[in-house]
Protein backbone atom coordinates (compact mmCIF):
# COMPACT_ATOMS: atom_id res chain seq x y z
CA UNK A 1 0.00 0.00 0.00
CA UNK A 2 1.28 3.48 -0.43
CA UNK A 3 2.21 5.44 1.84
CA UNK A 4 0.71 9.08 1.99
CA UNK A 5 2.69 12.37 4.08
CA UNK A 6 0.47 15.15 4.79
CA UNK A 7 2.60 18.05 5.64
CA UNK A 8 1.87 20.00 8.31
CA UNK A 9 -0.53 22.79 7.90
CA UNK A 10 -1.41 24.96 10.76
CA UNK A 11 -5.08 24.29 10.86
CA UNK A 12 -5.96 21.23 9.68
CA UNK A 13 -2.94 18.69 10.56
CA UNK A 14 -0.12 20.93 12.83
CA UNK A 15 1.74 17.80 13.11
CA UNK A 16 1.85 16.66 9.71
CA UNK A 17 1.17 12.98 9.50
CA UNK A 18 1.73 9.65 7.62
CA UNK A 19 -0.48 6.69 6.69
CA UNK A 20 -1.19 4.28 4.41
CA UNK A 21 -3.52 4.56 1.43
CA UNK A 22 -5.71 1.60 -0.50
CA UNK A 23 -5.38 2.97 -4.06
CA UNK A 24 -8.01 4.03 -5.64
CA UNK A 25 -9.82 6.40 -2.99
CA UNK A 26 -9.16 10.47 -3.36
CA UNK A 27 -7.30 11.89 -1.40
CA UNK A 28 -9.50 14.19 0.53
CA UNK A 29 -11.08 11.13 1.60
CA UNK A 30 -8.29 9.87 2.77
CA UNK A 31 -7.73 12.35 4.61
CA UNK A 32 -11.08 12.74 6.29
CA UNK A 33 -10.45 9.65 6.99
CA UNK A 34 -7.56 10.47 9.58
CA UNK A 35 -9.29 13.48 10.89
CA UNK A 36 -7.48 15.77 9.01
CA UNK A 37 -10.50 18.38 8.34
CA UNK A 38 -9.92 19.58 4.33
CA UNK A 39 -12.18 22.08 3.16
CA UNK A 40 -14.70 20.85 0.51
CA UNK A 41 -17.62 23.01 0.48
CA UNK A 42 -19.24 21.77 -2.25
CA UNK A 43 -18.97 18.23 -0.17
CA UNK A 44 -16.56 16.56 -3.04
CA UNK A 45 -18.37 16.75 -6.84
CA UNK A 46 -15.54 19.12 -8.00
CA UNK A 47 -17.79 22.01 -7.75
CA UNK A 48 -15.64 24.20 -6.01
CA UNK A 49 -11.63 25.04 -5.25
CA UNK A 50 -11.91 24.31 -1.56
CA UNK A 51 -10.00 21.10 -1.28
CA UNK A 52 -7.09 22.07 -3.16
CA UNK A 53 -3.89 20.85 -2.99
CA UNK A 54 -0.26 20.06 -3.96
CA UNK A 55 1.22 16.79 -4.66
CA UNK A 56 5.45 17.72 -3.77
CA UNK A 57 5.61 14.29 -4.72
CA UNK A 58 4.39 11.30 -6.51
CA UNK A 59 2.04 13.74 -8.68
CA UNK A 60 2.43 11.49 -11.86
CA UNK A 61 0.82 8.26 -10.24
CA UNK A 62 -2.17 10.08 -9.87
CA UNK A 63 -5.06 9.62 -12.06
CA UNK A 64 -5.30 12.62 -14.94
CA UNK A 65 -7.40 15.78 -14.12
CA UNK A 66 -10.06 16.13 -16.26
CA UNK A 67 -11.27 19.62 -18.10
CA UNK A 68 -13.94 20.06 -15.42
CA UNK A 69 -11.15 19.77 -12.56
CA UNK A 70 -8.87 22.17 -15.00
CA UNK A 71 -11.09 24.96 -14.83
CA UNK A 72 -11.61 24.91 -11.01
CA UNK A 73 -8.23 24.63 -10.49
CA UNK A 74 -7.88 27.84 -12.14
CA UNK A 75 -9.27 30.16 -9.43
CA UNK A 76 -7.79 28.27 -6.91
CA UNK A 77 -5.60 30.66 -4.57
CA UNK A 78 -1.67 29.35 -4.99
CA UNK A 79 -2.41 27.28 -8.21
CA UNK A 80 1.07 25.53 -8.96
CA UNK A 81 1.81 22.77 -11.69
CA UNK A 82 1.52 20.12 -9.39
CA UNK A 83 -2.52 20.98 -7.85
CA UNK A 84 -5.15 18.57 -7.99
CA UNK A 85 -8.17 18.97 -6.42
CA UNK A 86 -8.07 16.32 -3.52
CA UNK A 87 -11.78 14.94 -4.08
CA UNK A 88 -10.71 14.41 -7.80
CA UNK A 89 -7.10 13.17 -7.14
CA UNK A 90 -7.22 8.88 -7.03
CA UNK A 91 -4.57 7.56 -5.23
CA UNK A 92 -2.58 5.27 -7.42
CA UNK A 93 0.23 2.74 -6.35
CA UNK A 94 2.92 5.15 -5.46
CA UNK A 95 3.34 7.33 -2.24
CA UNK A 96 2.63 10.93 -2.18
CA UNK A 97 3.41 14.10 -0.24
CA UNK A 98 0.45 16.67 0.07
CA UNK A 99 0.49 20.21 1.35
CA UNK A 100 -2.43 21.98 1.75
CA UNK A 101 -2.26 25.71 0.68
CA UNK A 102 -2.30 28.45 3.60
CA UNK A 103 -5.14 29.90 2.33
CA UNK A 104 -8.63 28.13 1.04
CA UNK A 105 -11.23 30.39 -1.15
CA UNK A 106 -14.04 29.32 0.74
CA UNK A 107 -16.83 31.91 0.19
CA UNK A 108 -19.35 29.94 2.53
CA UNK A 109 -16.56 29.82 5.09
CA UNK A 110 -16.28 33.53 5.58
CA UNK A 111 -17.42 36.44 7.88
CA UNK A 112 -20.78 38.00 7.41
CA UNK A 113 -19.65 41.31 5.39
Amino acid sequence: MPQVIFLPHERFCPEGLVVEAEPGISILELAHQHHIEMESACGGVCACTTCHCIVREGFDSLNEADELEEDYLDKAWGLEAQSRLACQAIVGEEDLTIEIPKYSLNHAAEAPH
